[in-house]
């Protein structure tokens, strides 16, 4: 089974072409999702994350408090890691699990994930055959963001600088679709990659 890694910065609109393959009947994991499951309260991760960054990273019900664990490792590198390094090779765990029933089921030629972090986790990543970058202007994303999120200019300014450059993205990308077109332009893209994938993945068998 192709795997389809799909990724890019905040705002470009990600989780909208994921919607759009799905309505091909393509299967997507998205490791948002993956990674809120894997935090759930019970699960080993969460308690983990307990230990590390001490009582208050849990709400008076037990669960994740997200709020607060996002500023602590905002702006701290060192506390970003460590948070990475709980989660991330649960999430990529988790993820290869999913691929796997995929594949043994045999009910699909090709099956996307969505991972915002591709390129910063790629050694993680090493089961994606295929990378689709979704790209937009710097100003689309930051009015986006704004939009969706209500975070300053600042802010979000510091969480593209966190992340790989656009130029990175794009320079080692294998397909790229630009997220700023019209909503039937993008669902058009995305149907001509959809036929590109199943003849890629034909000619793998």
């Amino acid at each position: 089974m192709l795997t389809i890694g799909l990724t890019g910065g905040i705002g470009c609109g990600k989780s909208t072409v994921a919607k759009h393959f799905v309505q091909l009947g393509v299967p997507v994991i998205d490791a948002d999702e993956v990674a809120r499951d894997v935090v759930a309260t019970g699960q080993p991760a969460l308690q983990r994350l307990q230990l590390s960054f001490g009582d208050e990273v849990l709400n008076s019900d037990g669960s994740l408090n997200r709020a607060w664990l996002r500023e602590r490792v905002f702006s701290d590198m060192q506390q970003r890691q460590q948070l990475e390094a709980i989660v991330h090779p649960l999430i990529y765990q988790a993820i290869q699990a999913q691929l796997k029933q995929l594949s043994q089921l045999a009910v699909t030629h090709y099956c996307i994930v969505c991972l915002p972090l591709l390129f910063e986790t790629r050694e993680s990543a090493y089961f994606i055959d295929r990378v689709l970058v979704i790209d937009c202007p710097l100003e689309v994303q930051i009015a986006r963001v704004q939009q969706r999120d209500h975070f300053t200019i600042d802010r979000i300014q510091s969480i593209i600088d966190a992340q790989v450059s656009r130029a990175f993205r794009l320079t080692r990308a294998d397909d790229v679709i630009d997220n700023s077109v019209a909503e039937d332009r993008l669902a058009e893209r995305v149907k001509k990659l959809h036929n590109l994938y199943l003849s890629i993945s034909d000619a793998k068998v």
